[in-house]
Parts: structure tokens; sequence; C-alpha cells
């Protein structure tokens, strides 16, 4: 009797230990067949109140913790420090580029004291200019890189009756500080061939220079076509005075005068419209560059685009080179002492 007691005692044990695992074993130790003892009734304690499976019930909401896991914490993307606002730091006003945008006026450099050499103030430039008509004229001959002869047409333009003087030059040097190609390289400048000679025409002064001069003056150099048109007329003539040479009519080689002479000293050689020293005393710069006439068969290795038309001859030269139509030339910053130049407008 005791035994079977001892056996219900531990069915009820086990069936409580494996209720509180809460896995659902089969009642089978409940229905361990009880032998068929004598006793009549199996003492009812077996099952009385079996342990009410409340322990094993209440554990299944424990896994509460793993259902309230903190939502993934994209909370981050959503404060992004907002990178458009640092743009407009990289757009403060930058430092405003004033200071570059006025720069000051070149006129301080134009002021250098060299014009003092020759006194101040010089006269004012009154230079008498000689109306040419417009209408065709024959330019050129049969001598080298001046041939073929040809007719060309110009319009009615003017031109300084005389070469430009020291005198005039200078004013224009002591208005605006100008300094000369020669200067700048450090050769002998105009200064020292001017000293004394306020009425000869100005030399050492490069294409450079002599535009710079009539740019001053609201005028321009005169063109090549425009030059001799002006120097021998519409007849064609070999001088300014007319076909024959002359020694008498210009300052050149023959003259002996070995330099400038004052502007206008040989009247005699005008031109047929009453311009002076187109032949001999300064050869003359023009605004063209040297390059053969249309039609000519003459090659020169200085036609192009180098070098400036230079015309008249100077004091140096011989009769052969201070002919109307007679051609030469030079590079833009070329500063002779037999060379120099009139306006045009």
């Amino acid at each position: 009797m005791k035994k079977l007691l001892l056996a219900v005692l531990l069915g009820f044990m086990v069936l409580s230990v494996s209720c509180e695992t809460a896995t659902e074993i089969p009642p089978t130790p409940t229905a361990t067949p009880r032998p068929p003892t004598s006793t009549p009734t199996p003492v009812p304690t077996a099952t009385p109140k079996p342990p009410t499976p409340t322990p094993t019930y209440t554990r299944t909401p424990t896994p509460v913790p793993t259902a309230t896991p903190k939502p993934p914490t994209s909370t981050p993307t959503y404060t992004p420090i907002p990178t458009s606002t640092p743009v407009p730091t990289a757009t403060p006003t930058p430092p405003p580029p004033t200071p570059t945008h006025t720069p000051k006026p070149p006129t301080p450099t134009r002021v250098p004291t060299a014009a003092p050499t020759l006194g101040a103030p010089p006269p004012q430039v009154k230079a008498v200019m000689i109306a040419i008509p417009a209408g065709e004229f024959t330019m050129g001959s049969d001598v080298e890189d001046e041939r073929p002869p040809h007719a060309v047409s110009v319009g009615a333009f003017e031109i300084d009756k005389f070469e430009v003087t020291n005198q005039e030059f200078e004013r224009f040097v002591w208005e605006t500080g100008y300094v000369t190609n020669a200067e700048k390289a450090g050769e002998t400048s105009w200064r020292y061939y001017a000293k004394d000679k306020p009425q000869h025409p100005v030399v050492k002064v490069s294409w450079n220079d002599a535009q710079a001069y009539c740019e001053w003056l609201g005028k321009r150099l005169p063109t090549e076509a425009e030059w001799e048109k002006a120097a021998r007329g519409t007849d064609a003539r070999t001088y300014p005075w007319g076909n024959q040479w002359d020694a008498g009519k210009a300052n050149s080689k023959e003259a002996g005068n070995r330099g400038t002479t004052p502007v206008g000293s040989f009247p005699g050689g005008a031109s047929p419209y009453g311009v002076m020293d187109m032949a001999g005393n300064v050869a003359e710069w023009t605004s063209d560059w040297f390059k053969a006439y249309p039609g000519g068969d003459f090659y020169s290795p200085y036609f192009g685009e180098k070098y400036r038309v230079i015309r008249g001859g100077g004091w140096f030269s011989d009769q052969k080179l201070v002919r109307t139509t007679e051609r030469s030339c030079s590079g833009v910053e070329l500063a002779n002492d037999d060379v120099g130049f009139r306006c045009a407008r």
C-alpha cells in the first residue's frame, strides 16, 4: 500500500515538473495501469488539486523584451546637419576687387624730369598743313621694289608742310612725359641732336615714337601712297621739283651739309603742292608695311608685315635715294640720326 502511494506521489511530482518546462507531456503517468489490487479505492488523495499550472502559463509573456526592441536607431539619419547651410559661408562676400579695378592712371609715369633739358615750357605746336585733293596718280617706277608703275586713287587729305621739328617734339614730351624707344634702350636720344637746333627736324625717333606724337595731335602718319602723291603730284615726276637732278634743291649727300638743316631751307625743292623737304634732310616714316606692289615681280626678303616703309631719303642719301619713288623700310623701334617724320590727317 505504501509503495502504491509512493508511486502515485512520484507520478504527480513528475507531472508538475513537466508542466513547469511547458512541454506537454502526454498524461501517460496518470494512465499507469494500476494493478488490479484488491484495494477497492485508490486513495483519491493522489488527485487532490493538481498543482495549478499557473507558473508555466505566465512564462510565455517573458519574450516581451524581444518584442520591444528599440527601433533601429535610424534617428541619426533624421538629424543630418544641414549641409546646405554651410554653403552660404562659402559665398561670404570675397574681398572686393576694387583696388585692382581702379588702377592708378599711368599719368604719374608720364612726368619724367627729362624735358627741362631744352627748357620749359616750349611753344605750342602750330603746324601748317597742306590740303592734297582726292584723285588718281601714278605710283612707283621700273626700279626693283618700286615696280610696276601703277595707278592709285587716294582720297583728299592734309599733310604737314614741314617735317616735325625738335621744338615741336619737345612740346609733346613736355606735356606728356613721353620717353622714346632710343631713351629706353639707353641710346643717344633726340635731345642730343636737338641742342640749339629748335627748327631742325627731330631725329632718333622710331615709328612708335612718331605714331605717338601724331596721335597726341589728333593726327596720324601718312600712308605710303599719300606721301608719294604729296611728293610727286599727278605728273609722275622723279623729284619733287621735276625730273632733273639739282643739288641746290635738297639737303642730300651732294649738298655736303653732313647733317640736318632747318626745315624749309630749300624752298626751290618744294613739291607741286608746296610741301617742303620731301627729298633729303630726313627720311620719313609712313604708316604702311613694306610689301610688294600689286603685280610686282620683284622679291625682297623684307616684304611682309615686319617692317614699316620709310620715304624721301635723308641728308646722308645720294640723289638716287631721294627720288619720289624710292622705298626703304625698318623695324618700328629703329631710331637713326637721319630719320624723322611728318603727320597727316
